[in-house]
């Protein structure tokens, strides 16, 4: 290996570890929505779907294994539902931030879910787009930008 290449090589590589990433898994059993928010997060650069979940223990062996920065959960999902996920994430003292995304945006379900540490309480019919706002911010943010 000649000396330009390796020199090459270890630039790339320094620039690609300066990059940071946003790993980011989603949570709802239906696929039409994880579809339409994989869609919408094309476009943020930096920004990786690195899972997705139809039920909640799926979701939080994902959020583990994967190291996710950031999830997107739905809070009626099978085998444990989203506000179930997100107290696990935080009896786990993982960093990952928590959107929760509902068609239940009912008082009482804020209330758990602000109780449980969630970051972010969305209602599908009337803030689903917002989710593109937040994660942009959040990407800018961990850059420092």
């Amino acid at each position: 290996m000649n000396k330009s290449f390796r020199v090459t090589v270890n630039m790339i590589s320094f620039i690609l570890w300066e990059i940071k990433y946003m790993k980011i898994v989603i949570a709802d059993d239906s696929s039409l929505i994880r579809e339409r928010i994989k869609s919408m997060l094309n476009d943020i650069n930096n920004v990786f779907v690195v899972g997705e979940a139809k039920n909640g223990k799926e979701a939080f062996d994902l959020i583990r294994k994967k190291e996710a920065d950031f999830a997107i959960l739905d809070i009626r999902m099978p085998e444990m539902n989203g506000i179930e996920v997100l107290k696990k994430i935080r009896e786990s003292k993982l960093k990952t931030k928590v959107c929760i995304l509902t068609n239940y945006p009912y008082p009482q379900y804020k209330k758990k879910c602000i109780e449980a540490g969630t970051d972010y309480f969305l209602s599908k019919s009337e803030e689903f787009e917002d989710i593109k706002i937040i994660i942009s911010e959040f990407v800018n943010n961990q850059r420092g930008g």
